[in-house]
């Protein structure tokens, strides 16, 4: 492997997982400062969003975001390469193919989770998406999807895509149910398998398996990392985004984090920059609102910081002003 799984400090240990309006380059620069050493995905951006689309709206993210990477939705390996080409172009460091999405939109373009269905095009879309760029190519995906949810069927898939020279698989460990279940039903209902993860481990023990899927605690990370090579946080670096800063704390004890004195100032720092290029302050507010949740003052925080006529004035003070009130109601 190369470029960035080669990196000492191995940031693949923690990420954040891509998710839907959630993962938008405001959120990723917060996500940052909390995890210094962290690896950051992006919102998955269909091969379309690129090829006819607003690339520079994609693409663009902030310098301070590295180590990051794109992930890519999309099933024809020509235009999947083109768009790898893209992210070596626009200086990610990883770009990855989501085999994992179950929502109804991302089936209707044959990508996402039904793309384990035909894991031979999955390894072509993989060829294609390595030989276009020099980054690191990854696979995202579930293990099993409806019926198919034996664990010949997951192993099946990571080994046509081992065989075709893929190293790095980001593993959630429940199934997808293409029909009836919701997204958000499908990373709740179906049951989480994380024996069946280690078992990929077990058979493919040169490659990199990264674990995703209902993994709340630094107690749970510390576990897992006992035995797999890196842990994904989704929602919970959402909803309780001090999770990223304890994870970091326990798997890189020699490398410091900010304060939240410091934490504080920086977003400050970047909500000015973003509001002198014309982004409104909605959009850096909206990823901190969850800064403080399960401490005191947590409501006062986010009251002040959903204040309309401030948000709409791209008053940046408001931010100061809900720290002050805040470390005041904690005092």
């Amino acid at each position: 492997m190369s470029n960035l799984y080669s990196h000492p400090k191995k940031p693949w240990q923690l990420s954040v997982a891509p998710m839907l309006d959630v993962t938008n380059r405001h959120c990723r620069y917060f996500h940052r400062l909390l995890a210094p050493n962290a690896l950051l995905y992006t919102e998955m951006v269909t091969t379309g969003a690129l090829i006819y689309g607003d690339i520079d709206r994609h693409l663009k993210f902030n310098a301070e975001e590295h180590p990051v990477a794109l992930q890519l939705g999309g099933s024809d390996p020509a235009h999947l390469a083109q768009c790898a080409k893209l992210a070596e172009t626009y200086g990610y460091d990883e770009v990855n193919l989501n085999c994992g999405c179950p929502s109804d939109r991302v089936q209707k373009g044959a990508f996402g989770a039904c793309l384990m269905k035909n894991p031979q095009l999955v390894a072509d879309c993989f060829k294609a998406m390595r030989d276009a760029c020099s980054l690191d190519v990854t696979i995202k995906h579930r293990i099993g999807i409806d019926d198919e949810d034996s664990y010949e069927f997951v192993q099946d898939f990571v080994g046509t895509l081992y065989e075709a020279g893929c190293r790095v698989f980001i593993t959630h460990a429940r199934k997808a149910i293409l029909q009836g279940l919701s997204p958000k039903e499908n990373r709740d209902i179906p049951p989480l398998k994380y024996e069946v993860v280690q078992k990929l481990k077990n058979d493919f023990p040169d490659a990199i398996f990264v674990l995703n899927g209902g993994i709340k605690t630094t107690d749970a990370i510390s576990e897992h990392l006992k035995t797999l090579d890196g842990v994904m946080i989704g929602r919970s670096a959402w909803h309780e985004p001090y999770i990223l800063r304890e994870a970091h704390r326990l798997i890189w004890p020699e490398t410091a984090v900010l304060s939240d004195d410091e934490i504080i100032e920086q977003i400050i720092q970047y909500a000015d920059r973003c509001v002198h290029e014309d982004i409104k302050l909605r959009y850096v507010i909206m990823p901190i609102l969850g800064l403080f949740n399960g401490q005191k003052g947590a409501k006062l925080w986010r009251r002040i910081l959903s204040d309309n006529l401030r948000l709409q004035a791209n008053d940046i003070t408001l931010i100061r002003d809900a720290y002050q009130a805040i470390k005041y109601n904690m005092d």
